[in-house]
């Protein structure tokens, strides 16, 4: 059990946070989401110690351990396998002493501890884990520092996730992933024994893991049962509601307005006029629930031209002398949806910078049209953004010659107008810089866009902004992306990137996942049986039976799950009633404030019961599918 109690935080005279509480469910898989910029990573940073919040408090049980990723990513000498082990530090502490020690008592209560944590089995667990995480036999026995920034940060996750802490916080898990990778994340996370809050934007990956949604917005935590897509739903109906309330309000506030001016001037009608006005004071305005406005995305539409973009004739591209893909057979039609699939390191950045042009072929044949104008995204060019000038400066810069009017014109179709586009980059969030980093690769119109990992900065909201962006461009599109949601609705042809080749790959994003997790002997558990080319059929067959034996916990299930949205719309409508009468329904209209108050407590403890009988329903059917 975590709770968070009235959590005020100030950064740089700026309240980032303000009086928020929440209570989370013990052994709660927590998804906490909020805008880029609402404070996610700060209230980690509170949980953690890592800053003190200005006030407030945080309950935690006595001896509970607390596992968070560092933002430095580990180097030096030892390898990833040594870096996991060491991880346990109460497992290497007793190693140590089990060599040291010459005393047969301390020696005996050692060997009896380390049989207590299953010491043992510790080196087939690290293994496992790194497994997962994309290192093979042969890398997990390298040097950290032979790794790319990028990899060792998967080390520090995996050293995290084989602590195994009764707290698990984790910051954007899979930004450094690939697909496979975060399916395999997600079913080591749907099986972890203790308490999960983990920060994350995609949508699937939080519908597949966490339990409960924490929203932050506006500096305060809401907590909603359910995966991603109920917390929308439950959000819809909130956001109905308060739209509904205004709406009703802005009646009252105008008719009474309209009785105080026609009757103050008579004194036969002054006094209730008077009263009219003092109700019309007190009238506190409902605040609307608003999204970020200058949430923008809007690709500029290239000239047309013939097809093909581009076309690859048995070509090899690589490094010096090395060859990364070969034989190389690919065409690009103008308004193509091209998803590149594939582990990191099979070659798919190389092959997105070959058809950007920044790599020659080193063998075989790429023709491109002599018109084609490319954009190509990367984390890079996000990160190399001078943080001292402003977006107007950079894009000034880059559109020589252009007038000033033409230069804020693409700056607005990405949400840089008026004070934005005169802001310091250092003062902007990755979103926005991300945005930004967008809006110069198209500054002239690409008639090909090639992003690679294009959303590792980007909320929800702001990866279905660009989502619509890219289904609205009418250029060709090829992107690499770990985001399933966002491969599922922008791209039609799949080319998977896999020893050594590139070839189109047959079917659905779904069909691909099941692919991978077909040929992924590696389970959550870290077990695996081995038998990674189990008959689909037996699979089918075994899942259809599994479904049919669980189906009462299932329904259980769903049952606690809807009375929780009950009764979280149940309180909604209470608080409206208690923050508006005016709006309230016939029944809560009658009630006092102290009633309301007493029925807020009520409704209150019905919900923490429901989500201790959900988490315990949610519990017994993960028990039923081990």
């Amino acid at each position: 059990m975590l709770n968070l109690n009235d959590i005020t935080v100030r950064l740089g005279g700026r309240t980032i946070i303000d009086g928020a509480s929440a209570m989370l469910p013990p052994r709660g898989r927590i998804g906490l989401i909020g805008r880029n910029g609402a404070g996610k990573t700060t209230l980690i940073k509170v949980i953690t110690g890592a800053l003190e919040a200005d006030g407030g408090s945080i309950d935690m049980p006595r001896g509970s351990r607390l596992g968070y990723i560092a933002q430095e990513a580990p180097g030096g000498e030892a390898t990833p396998f040594e870096t996991v082990l060491a991880a346990d530090t109460e497992r290497a502490a007793l190693m140590i002493e089990a060599e040291a020690s010459h005393d047969p008592h301390r020696l005996a209560e050692v060997h009896e501890r380390l049989i207590a944590i299953e010491a043992h089995s510790a080196p087939a667990r690290a293994a496992r884990i790194l497994v997962g995480l994309g290192f093979d036999e042969e890398a997990q026995h390298r040097s950290l520092e032979s790794f790319s920034g990028g990899w060792r940060m998967r080390v520090a996750l995996a050293s995290l996730l084989f602590s195994a802490p009764d707290l698990l916080l984790l910051d954007e898990p899979s930004n450094h992933l690939d697909l496979e990778a975060v399916l395999w994340l997600e079913d080591f996370l749907k099986s972890y024994p203790a308490t999960i809050l983990l920060v994350s934007h995609e949508r699937d990956f939080l519908n597949n893991v966490v339990d409960h949604i924490l929203h932050l917005s506006g500096g305060k935590l809401t907590l909603y049962p359910g995966g991603y897509d109920a917390f929308e739903r439950q959000r819809a109906e909130r956001q109905a509601q308060i739209a509904s309330a205004r709406a009703k309000q802005q009646v009252e506030r105008e008719r009474l307005q309209d009785y105080v001016a026609r009757n103050s001037a008579r004194a036969s009608t002054a006094k209730q006029a008077q009263s009219r006005a003092k109700a019309l004071a007190r009238m506190q305005p409902i605040a609307e629930m608003i999204d970020d406005p200058s949430l923008s995305f809007d690709f500029p539409g290239p000239d047309e031209l013939r097809p093909p973009l581009i076309t690859l004739d048995q070509a090899a591209v690589g490094y010096g002398d090395v060859p990364v893909l070969s034989r190389l057979n690919l065409r690009i039609d103008p308004e193509d949806r091209i998803a590149l699939l594939g582990r990191n390191g099979n070659g798919k950045t190389t092959l997105a910078r070959l058809l950007a042009g920044q790599l020659a072929p080193m063998a075989g044949k790429i023709t491109a049209s002599a018109k084609m104008r490319v954009g190509y995204f990367t984390q890079y060019q996000v990160e190399e953004l001078d943080r001292s000038e402003t977006p107007l400066q950079h894009m000034t810069q880059l559109m020589k010659g252009a007038t000033p009017a033409a230069v804020r014109g693409q700056l607005g179709r990405f949400g840089f107008s008026g004070p934005k586009a005169t802001t310091e980059v250092g003062r902007l969030s990755g979103g926005e810089r991300a945005r930004l980093a967008l809006a110069l690769i198209t500054r002239e119109a690409p008639h090909l866009l090639i992003l690679d990992e294009p959303t590792n900065h980007l909320d929800v909201d702001a990866r279905e902004a660009l989502i619509q962006a890219l289904n609205d461009y009418s250029g060709a599109v090829v992107i690499v992306s770990h985001d399933r949601h966002m491969l599922e609705m922008t791209a039609d042809r799949l080319v998977l990137v896999d020893q050594g080749q590139a070839k189109d790959f047959d079917g659905s994003i779904e069909d691909y996942i099941a692919f991978v997790l077909a040929k992924d002997p590696v389970s959550a558990s870290g077990g695996g049986n081995g038998k990674a080319g189990i008959n689909k059929k037996e699979q089918r067959r075994a899942a259809a039976e599994a479904r049919e034996r669980d189906k009462g916990l299932r329904n259980r299930a769903k049952q606690v799950e809807a009375e929780l949205e009950r009764l979280t719309a149940s309180l909604s409508k209470v608080d409206l009633a208690m923050f508006d009468p005016a709006t309230a329904s016939a029944e809560l209209a009658k009630l006092t404030m102290t009633d309301l108050m007493k029925r807020r407590a009520e409704v209150q403890q019905a919900i923490a019961a429901a989500e201790l009988a959900w988490v315990e329903a949610s519990e017994a059917l993960e028990g039923a599918a081990v």
